[in-house]
């Protein structure tokens, strides 16, 4: 596999800056690695265990080296998913893909509307807050942290996200309002408000991704093989129960994997899964 080599592509509202890592003597589909709001950055270790084939990684528009030139605050899955589609016009398809956390909700949505471009979809845990069963109260709670963002900033806004994020069980509906405020000095994040409102999650892409409704009988009818991943160490998370539900809908068995949420991250963020095993796996899904 050769080094990464850096390129744009002009797409309607921005210019998507992505990387890819050729192998030349392979002969299997190129994997385009995916997340969202992730950045191709924390593809890097995953990327590094896939020396077979071409690994394509990007970063989403209005994210790191992706420069928004519309005016529009939110990006929803099906803008990201026609972005998606126009990459992969350019690198060549039809692609295997592995999708993470937003990315793979992005990934259903080009799937949805884009089938014929997509071989294998590995969505692993999509934050679909929409099929699950406390959907009522756990949309009310991304609304709080949207407005809780607005209000004071980003150190409460994340602070409540991280404790939607890794909260066990159904969401009740007094999740923020029956408990003290989350202090963002406990995660290390910043108490005083700077002023901006333009994040990449809370602002850009949180509502529009936990409140994407998925077309299922376009995704059932689809030629595209959907696999539907979860973390082992994420059991009763509720990117993890989103997942387990679209599975459910699609009538598919989710497929394990090892780690949690981040089970591919390598050092990425400061972050540390289960890498070779995820890759392990990974590579056991796509060759199957």
């Amino acid at each position: 596999m050769t080094d990464p080599k850096t390129h744009t592509l002009e797409v309607p509202g921005a210019t998507l800056t992505y990387d890819v890592r050729e192998a030349e003597a392979s002969d299997k589909p190129i994997l385009l690695l995916i997340g969202s709001p992730m950045d191709a950055g924390g593809f890097g270790t995953l990327s590094g265990h896939f020396s077979d084939r071409t690994v394509v990684t990007y970063d989403p528009r209005g994210v790191e080296r992706s420069i928004r030139t519309d005016k529009a605050r939110e990006s929803t899955p099906e803008l990201h998913a026609e972005d998606l589609s126009r990459l992969i016009t350019e690198i060549g398809g039809p692609v295997d893909i592995f999708a993470s956390s937003g990315g793979a909700v992005n990934g259903l949505a080009l799937v949805t509307a884009h089938p014929e471009q997509v071989r294998t979809l590995v969505a692993h845990e999509p934050p679909a807050a929409q099929n699950l069963p406390d959907r009522e109260n756990a949309l009310a709670a991304v609304m709080d942290i949207r407005e809780t963002y607005e209000r004071d900033g980003i150190g409460p806004g994340m602070a409540k996200f991280i404790a939607i994020v890794s909260h066990k069980g159904e969401i009740p509906a007094d999740f923020f309002t029956n408990q003290p405020p989350a202090d963002p000095a406990t995660f290390g994040l910043p108490t005083e408000d700077d002023g901006n409102r333009d994040d990449v999650l809370l602002a850009q892409n949180l509502v529009t991704c936990t409140h994407y409704n998925l077309d299922f009988n376009a995704l059932r009818a689809a030629p595209t093989r959907i696999v539907v991943g979860i973390g082992v160490e994420a059991e009763g998370e509720l990117a993890r129960r989103s997942a387990e539900a679209v599975a459910e809908r699609l009538g598919l068995q989710p497929v394990v994997f090892p780690g949690g949420h981040d089970g591919f991250l390598g050092g990425e963020y400061g972050m540390t899964g289960d890498p070779d095993a995820f890759a392990a796996k990974l590579h056991e899904v796509l060759d199957d």
